[in-house]
């Protein structure tokens, strides 16, 4: 799997609320740096526990996830993946109901079906007086 096909297949498993999907994506010792509540998710285990609270609250809804000005460094041992991403929560029937952005960066390392996650961390800007975050990037 590419770094190219990863982000899709992350996209993907994310709309079908794919627990395992999405985690299979994932190396066992993975550190993710999540934007909300917790500093860290240290470890496969952790990040689980996220991954499951946030598709059982999604109700009847529906995440689609979208990459765009996507850059990636690779090498034989490690892929470097940074993109904007935009989750666009969807009703039932596929209406957008908002939506929100971020910047992602991956560090990747080869698994047995190609590249896994091993790094993961998300972030937006924030205004330096009030400390608000910034979660809609201008066009």
């Amino acid at each position: 799997m590419s770094p190219e096909q990863l982000l899709q297949a992350y996209a993907d498993a994310v709309y079908a609320r794919g627990t395992e999907a999405l985690l299979a994506l994932y190396h066992p010792d993975v550190t993710v740096y999540d934007m909300w509540e917790h500093w860290l998710y240290d470890g496969q285990q952790q990040w689980r526990g996220m991954v499951e609270s946030w598709f059982a609250s999604l109700g009847d809804e529906r995440v689609q996830v979208t990459f765009d000005d996507v850059r990636s460094t690779v090498t034989p041992d490690l892929a470097l993946v940074h993109a904007f991403v935009t989750y666009a929560g969807l009703s039932a029937s596929g209406e957008r109901l908002r939506a929100m952005n971020n910047r992602i960066t991956l560090t990747l390392t080869p698994g047995s079906n190609g590249w896994v996650i091993l790094h993961e961390h998300s972030s937006a800007p924030a205004e330096f007086a009030t400390g608000k975050v910034n979660l809609h990037r201008p066009a």
